[in-house]
């Protein structure tokens, strides 16, 4: 029947032996949720006939329907009926139940049927004689399966046929073989066999045709193993013998019954068999997700072999990321255009026992049409054989699990139009001419994508946050989502939250990730067992570190090795995919593996102490290269002199940005090593690590984690009862706390750095403690406090022969005397602490001293001279990456060019100041910062968004109780300008 004018309408057709499908000629059609396949599958295999709401209910959850079950099967029929657009119609209602019919005459095209028909049909040949028509008709109907039956379709009545289906095959396929023997493909089947019964031990006709193939092979003593071996297996699985016709074949061979003998072959003069085409791939699975790009990648590098070449492509990556889910995928989109057959192997590449490349090779063989008595004995024979047999045909093999190159080399095709496809954990660099592809985890939106096709949409969508922690939480590996997914859509009575709680334990991660014979950590054993000693060494040690990678230089302190012999470790790490190669000279764990390596390091590390020592010498590392950078950018600062002395030596700078450049770069790594070092014999340590790196306190990008690592040092020394450690904790957190404007909480500090200062003896907080004290009480405008712990801190700085510090305190004194209208004096003071600044070349400390001149110059009216000195100071601040102290020479560039009547420029640079301070110096100083925002925009003439600016600044005012709150209210009071 016609669509339309010149248009014929197009058959529906539907699989259900392998994954649940359906199409529209040659148009995919949306086959939906788990729940809707389900009931597409049992709708199909009624054959037309209607089935009750009651019964598909039970058909599709059993004794466990949900509350809503009639409401959601008619969602599902809703949304299969809206999935065949035109054919619509062919989903049928009546009797408050549904079939599926044919359209205008038009029969389903459903391979379950099609299968019927080449069965009966093949029954009907083999019946009349035709063995040959019966045997092209038998491998037909099986071509139709596409992997495991109804696949990924849950429910009892799809796993009910699901068995059906599966026992059905093995039936037609016991059929094909018993016609194959009468054949005389007795060498043939042997192969196959032998699969066919490691994969159904019990079923006793799989036994019985492997023994006779063996038999006639001439095996003899092979096909009596098969019967000893199925004997000793039937009695210890069923404690029954085995059935009457395998016994009486048994003694049919032992008596060499002439009668058992193989038929004479249709060319008895020719040794050669007809080319079969192996058929051998696995089945791809059913919800295969992602991986696009991947996936056009292979299949266009397949392409090529359709030219004057052969085509080889290998996928490398870590266990479990999805290799051979993706090649096996690939090869199977790729079958028509390898019309003589795909080969496939497991070269268990990973295991103790990889496949030897004869065996395959004979097995290969054998496969295509290759009698044993043809097959030559060494491997370059076989080899040379096998390139013979392929010539002038198209198959693809796939080699899955390679070990290495020198296993894959023989098993390749050698001819154009031939192609392969090799998975391993390693990347075959010396394989030559081979399209290299290394595959990554998925993306967080492909993983996701994972997660809901094997648990449902359902469970997912009210839980979505819940469902990114669990696919978070496996690392975005498909092995792991897959597992996870597993066992949830196993669970009914589980949330997705319930998992995420699960699996949010590091310690037992790898133990929640296990389902049935799937394990994240066997994959990974698998992998770990194939190192060399110094290999896996390397991996234990280096999965210790709690940064989010390591540099080569940090990983060769951490191995104690050189730079060189580190580099072939690390790099021979990478090449088994247990390690990634971040950046040049960069390396990092996949989140799962770090943890199976840190397992491994607490199961195999031997003497235990050693996984200490390693990571004291990364702290040793850290710290060493933190002292040489301290000292480049502060000449003269003495805390390089107070600090515990690391036993490996550091990094040596040639100046001061390359210094630099090394701190922020390494900043995640030495706060993580820092924050994990608590143990009493490493937490004097941390805390100067700490105190070396004071500024990642000010950078907004470092700032939250600089103050974690405070906090966890500060709890591990109160515990150890380490007062050194605990007052020069005190003192880093007077920082942290001041430049968040949580200035009681910092005063707090620097007082009891003070205490347990001067009660250890300890110069640093001595003099500092007092110097922040000082730094606290002027910006809370207490200057009579202010200038006695000042002057106490500069006496102290000068005693410990600290000229840098010495010189902050007089900049700071400045500030003093500065705010009590000594201006003379103030500027006397911060031209005194720049000179010595200058002095000593300590140019980052120097733009200190020059912020504080230029508030002075302000002060004074010298408007010009403020300008200068505050620009100056802010290129030394955005040279040193001082986010918090370039925002704050932009807020007081902003209140000079306010007071010069240049309010355009101050709001330019109030905005750029909020920008600098977003995530460092805390809610007062944005406050401060919108403020002089708002007066600037308010003497522009934009009232409205100035009310917005000082809308926003009030509440902070009031939250921390700041006397800027009265001046915000006052302005808030201002009539509009017209």
């Amino acid at each position: 029947m016609d669509d339309g004018p010149g248009q014929v309408r197009e058959r529906l057709r539907f699989t259900v032996l392998g994954p649940v499908r359906a199409w529209r000629g040659e148009t995919p059609l949306a086959a939906g949720s788990p729940q809707q396949r389900a009931l597409l599958a049992a709708l199909l295999l009624r054959g037309g006939r209607t089935a009750t709401a009651p019964e598909l209910v039970d058909a599709l959850w059993g004794d466990e329907p949900p509350h809503a079950a009639l409401a959601a099967l008619r969602t599902y029929a809703s949304r299969l009926r809206k999935a065949l657009g035109t054919d619509a119609e062919a989903l049928v209602s009546e009797s408050g139940g549904y079939a599926l019919r044919s359209v205008d005459g038009l029969p389903l095209d459903l391979d379950h049927d099609t299968a019927e028909q080449y069965a009966a049909e093949a029954e009907k040949a083999k019946a009349t004689g035709d063995r040959a028509r019966a045997r092209e008709l038998l491998d037909a109907a099986l071509d139709l399966w596409d992997g495991e039956p109804l696949a990924s379709v849950p429910g009892p009545y799809a796993e009910n046929q699901r068995t059906r289906l599966q026992e059905w095959r093995l039936s037609l396929t016991e059929v094909r073989l018993d016609l194959d023997l009468e054949a005389g493909c007795h060498a043939e089947a042997v192969s196959e066999l032998t699969a066919l019964t490691a994969a159904h031990p019990l079923r006793e006709r799989l036994r019985e045709l492997l023994m006779l193939a063996l038999y006639r092979s001439g095996r003899q003593a092979e096909a009596l193993a098969v019967y000893a071996d199925t004997r000793r297996l039937l009695a210890d699985e069923l404690g029954v013998d085995p059935c009457a016709s395998l016994s009486e074949l048994h003694q049919r061979i032992l008596r060499a019954d002439a009668e058992l003998d193989a038929p004479p072959a249709a060319d008895s003069g020719s040794p050669e068999a007809t080319f079969v085409r192996p058929r051998q791939l696995p089945a791809t699975v059913a919800d295969f997700t992602g991986r696009a790009a991947f996936v056009t990648e292979l299949s266009d590098q397949l392409a090529t072999a359709e030219g004057s070449v052969m085509a080889v492509s290998a996928v490398a990556g870590i266990g479990g990321v999805g290799k051979t889910t993706l090649a096996v995928h690939v090869a199977h989109a790729a079958r028509e255009h390898f019309p003589d057959g795909q080969l496939y192997v497991d070269l268990q590449g990973a295991g103790h026992n990889p496949a030897e490349p004869g065996a395959v090779l004979g097995a290969f063989l054998r496969a295509l049409g290759t009698p044993d008595s043809a097959i030559p004995d060494g491997v370059e024979e076989r080899a040379a054989f096998f390139r013979s047999t392929l010539a002038g045909r198209r198959v693809l093999a796939l080699l899955d699990n390679a070990r290495d190159a020198a296993q894959v080399r023989p098993l390749l095709p050698g001819t154009a139009g031939c192609a392969a496809l090799v998975t391993s954990r390693s990347r075959m660099i010396d394989l030559a001419g081979a399209h290299l592809i290394d595959l990554d985890v998925m993306s967080p939106e492909e993983a996701l994508r994972l997660f809901t096709r094997i648990v449902g949409e359902e469970r997912v969508t009210s839980e979505r946050q819940a469902a990114m922690a669990v696919v978070g939480a496996c690392g975005f590996l498909p092995l792991a989502i897959r597992i996870a997914a597993s066992r949830l859509a196993a669970r009914r009575t589980w949330t997705v939250s319930t998992l995420a709680s699960k699996l949010a334990d590091e310690r037992r991660r790898l133990d929640e990730l296990r389902a049935g014979d799937l394990a994240v950590k066997a994959t990974f054993e698998l992998g770990y067992k194939q190192l060399e000693p110094t290999q896996a060494r390397a991996f234990r040690l280096l999965g210790l570190a709690d940064g989010p990678d390591i540099s080569l230089a940090a990983a060769a302190a951490l191995l104690d090795l050189d730079l060189d012999d580190a580099e072939d470790l690390v790099e021979s790490l990478v090449d088994a995919s247990l390690l990634e190669s971040a950046a040049p000279g960069r390396y990092r764990f996949h989140d799962l593996v770090r943890l199976y390596a840190r397992a491994c390091a607490d199961r195999d590390e031997h003497p235990p102490s050693e996984r200490g020592a390693a990571l004291s010498r990364l702290l040793d590392f850290y710290l060493a290269t933190a002292a040489h950078m301290y000292a480049l950018e502060r000449p003269g600062d003495r805390l390089v002199h107070h600090m515990e002395r690391p036993d490996y030596p550091g990094l040596v700078f040639a100046d001061r940005p390359e210094a630099l450049r090394w701190l922020f770069g390494e900043a995640r790594c030495l706060l993580a090593c820092a924050q994990q070092s608590t143990a009493a014999d490493t937490l004097r340590r941390a805390v100067d690590l700490l105190l070396l790196t004071l500024d990642l306190a000010e950078s907004s990008a470092d700032s939250h984690q600089y103050e974690q690592a405070n906090v966890a040092l500060l709890a591990a020394a109160q515990e150890l009862g380490d007062q050194r450690a605990e007052a020069r904790l005190h003192t880093s957190l007077t920082n942290v706390r001041t430049l968040a404007g949580r200035l009681d909480e910092a005063d707090g500090h620097a007082q009891s750095a003070m205490l347990l200062g001067l009660a250890t003896g300890d110069p640093f907080p001595s003099s500092n403690a007092p110097n922040d004290r000082g730094i606290i009480a002027i910006v809370q405008q207490r200057y009579a406090d202010a200038e006695p712990y000042l002057s106490q801190a500069r006496t102290a700085f000068r005693d410990d022969h600290n000229p840098q510090s010495e010189a902050s305190a007089l900049c700071n004194l400045a500030r003093v005397h500065l705010e009590t209208e000594r201006l003379d004096s103030a500027i006397r003071l911060a031209e005194e602490g720049i000179s010595i600044y200058r002095e000593l070349g300590a140019t980052r400390r120097l733009a200190n001293g020059m912020y504080t001149l230029g508030l002075a110059f302000k002060r004074a009216g010298r408007l010009g001279d403020a300008t200068g000195q505050l620009g100056g100071a802010l290129a030394i601040f955005q040279d040193n990456r001082q986010r918090f102290w370039e925002g704050m020479t932009y807020f007081r560039l902003g209140e000079v060019n306010l007071e010069n009547d240049h309010p355009a420029q101050a709001a330019n640079h109030a905005e750029q100041a909020l920008a600098a301070l977003r995530g460092v110096g805390g809610e007062w100083w944005r406050a401060k910062a919108l403020t002089l925002l708002g007066r600037a925009l308010n003497d522009i003439g934009h009232t409205g968004r100035a009310r917005v600016c000082w809308q926003e600044a009030l509440p902070v005012y009031e939250k921390l109780g700041a006397p800027e709150g009265r001046e915000v209210q006052s302005l808030l009071t201002l009539p509009a300008i017209a």
